[in-house]
C-alpha cells in the first residue's frame, strides 16, 4: 500500500504542500542531500521510493542495520564509475545506525557529488548524525501523521483489490476505523497492519462481508476507546480537569486525568506545555524548582517520545500538584501589563539608562548606584518615578522567604 507517486502521499503537507521546497525538487529532479527524521511510520523511506520512481538517475538502497562500510565503499566507487552517466542516489534507511566513523566514509562521495545522500532516521540529526553530513544536508522533519491521514490510507487498502484487501467484501464501521486511526499515533505501518490482522482473523457474516465493528478492531489492538474527542469538549474538559487538579494539589487526580489524555493519544508535548505554564502560574516562585522540573519534562517528551516520556510528565505532575502554590508572579505581570495597556507608561529613569546616555542639558553621565558596591548588595534607589508594588509574595513555601527579604531591604509601598 506504499504511495507510488508524490500525489499519492498523505500528510506532511509542511514540506510537500504545493509549492514547498520538498515537492519542487523532487518534480523536479534537482534532489540534493537530504535527511529525513521523524517517528516510525510517517513516510521517510516511502518519500524515498517515491523519489527513486519518479527521478531519471541511479538509485540505490542501503540499510544502516545490514550494510557495512565495505558495502558503502562498494556502492560509491561504482557510482563514481558511473558519473559520465546521470549519476547515483544513495539512500540510507536508519542511517543513525551508522556509527560515527562509519558515517565519516560517506563524507568524499557526498562532498564530491559522487552521490546525493539521502538519509531516513527516527532520532533527531543534531544527536545521532556526523555535523559534516547534516551542514551538507537539508534536514526535513518529518511529523506523525494525523488521524484524518491515517483514515484515508485506511480508505484505500480497504478499497483496493490487488495491495490492499479489497478482494475480500470488507464493511469497516466509522466509529472502529476512527479510532483505528487515532490509536495508532500517527504510524500508518502501525495502522495497516492492525487493519490485515482484523480482516483475516474475521469470519464472514451470513452476506458474505467481514464486519469491522469498534469491539473487533479494539481486540485486534488490545487496546479499549476512551471517550476523548481532542479537537472538542473532551479535550478541552480533560485539560482542564488536569490544570485545576495540579491548582488544587490533588496528585492522585492530576495523575488520574494525565492517564486518561495519555491512553486516549493526547500529545504528550501538548501536556508538558501546560505543566510548564502551570509551574509559573500556580507554583512560581513558592517552589521554583518547579519550573525546573516542568521545563525538564518538555525536553523529556521530545528527546524519549511515548510510551516512555509518560513517566516524565508522571514525575513533572506529582511533583506541581503537590508543591506549595502562589500565583503571585502571575498576579503581578498581569497588572503590570493592565497598567501600560491603560497609557501609565513611564519613561525610563534617567540613572538607569545606557551608561552612555547624558542627561539633556547636562555634561555628567547620570549617577547610577552599583548594588554589589554596597553592604549586602543593596542599596536605596529609584528604579520607578512611580513606584507601586506588583509583586506581593504569599507566605508559601519559599515565597515566603522571598517576602521577608524584601520586606527587610524595601520601605512599604504607599
Amino acid at each position: 500500500m506504499r504511495p507510488q507517486t508524490i500525489e499519492e502521499v498523505v500528510g506532511q503537507d509542511h514540506i510537500l504542500g504545493p509549492g514547498k521546497l520538498l515537492r519542487r525538487v523532487i518534480e523536479a529532479d534537482r534532489l540534493t542531500n537530504v535527511i529525513f527524521y521523524g517517528p516510525p511510520g510517517c513516510g521517510k523511506t516511502t518519500l524515498a521510493e517515491v523519489i527513486a520512481k519518479a527521478t531519471k538517475r541511479n538509485f540505490v538502497r542501503a540499510s544502516g542495520v545490514l550494510s557495512n562500510v565495505a558495502d558503502i565503499r562498494a556502492i560509491c566507487n561504482r557510482a563514481r564509475n558511473e558519473l559520465g552517466g546521470e549519476g547515483t542516489i544513495l539512500f540510507i534507511d536508519e542511517l543513525h545506525r551508522f556509527n560515527k566513523s562509519q558515517q565519516d566514509i560517506l563524507l568524499p562521495y557526498v562532498e564530491d557529488g559522487t552521490v546525493v545522500l539521502i538519509g531516513a532516521t527516527t532520532h533527531n540529526p543534531n544527536f545521532f548524525i556526523n555535523t559534516p553530513l547534516t551542514s551538507r544536508s537539508l534536514v526535513f522533519e518529518l511529523k506523525p501523521l494525523s488521524p484524518q491521514a491515517i483514515g484515508i490510507l485506511l480508505d484505500r487498502a480497504v478499497r483496493d483489490k490487488e495491495n490492499g484487501v479489497g478482494d475480500i467484501n470488507v464493511v469497516f464501521d466509522e466509529d472502529a476505523k476512527n479510532f483505528l486511526a487515532t490509536i495508532s499515533e500517527g504510524d500508518a505501518r502501525h495502522a495497516l497492519t492492525a487493519l490485515e490482522i482484523a480482516v483475516r482473523s474475521t469470519a464472514t457474516d451470513d452476506e458474505g462481508r467481514v464486519h469491522l465493528t469498534l469491539d473487533i478492531i479494539q481486540e485486534c489492538v488490545q487496546r479499549r476507546q476512551v471517550k476523548y474527542d481532542k479537537t472538542e469538549e473532551g479535550h478541552y474538559d480533560t485539560i482542564s480537569a488536569f490544570i485545576k487538579s495540579i491548582r488544587g494539589s490533588d496528585p492522585d487526580a492530576a495523575i488520574y486525568w494525565l492517564g486518561k489524555m495519555l491512553v486516549a493519544g493526547e500529545d504528550p508535548r501538548f501536556i508538558a506545555r501546560r505543566l510548564v505554564i502551570s509551574a509559573s502560574e500556580d507554583i512560581g516562585n513558592a517552589d521554583p524548582r518547579g519550573l525546573t522540573v516542568a521545563v525538564a519534562a518538555m525536553q523529556a517528551c521530545d528527546f524519549v517520545g511515548m510510551p516512555e516520556c509518560a513517566i516524565n510528565l508522571a514525575q513533572a505532575t506529582t511533583y506541581l500538584a503537590s508543591a506549595p502554590k502562589s500565583n503571585a508572579s502571575c498576579m503581578a505581570i498581569s497588572e503590570a501589563m493592565a497598567d501600560i495597556e491603560s497609557g501609565a507608561v513611564q519613561p525610563v529613569p534617567e540613572h538607569l539608562k545606557n551608561k552612555h546616555i547624558k542627561a539633556i542639558g547636562s555634561n555628567e553621565v547620570t549617577e547610577y548606584k552599583y548594588p554589589h558596591n554596597f553592604a549586602n548588595h543593596y542599596v536605596k534607589q529609584e528604579y520607578m518615578y512611580a513606584p507601586k508594588q506588583y509583586y506581593r509574595p504569599t507566605q508559601q513555601g519559599y515565597e515566603a522567604t522571598i517576602g521577608k527579604r524584601l520586606e527587610a531591604l524595601k520601605p512599604k509601598f504607599t
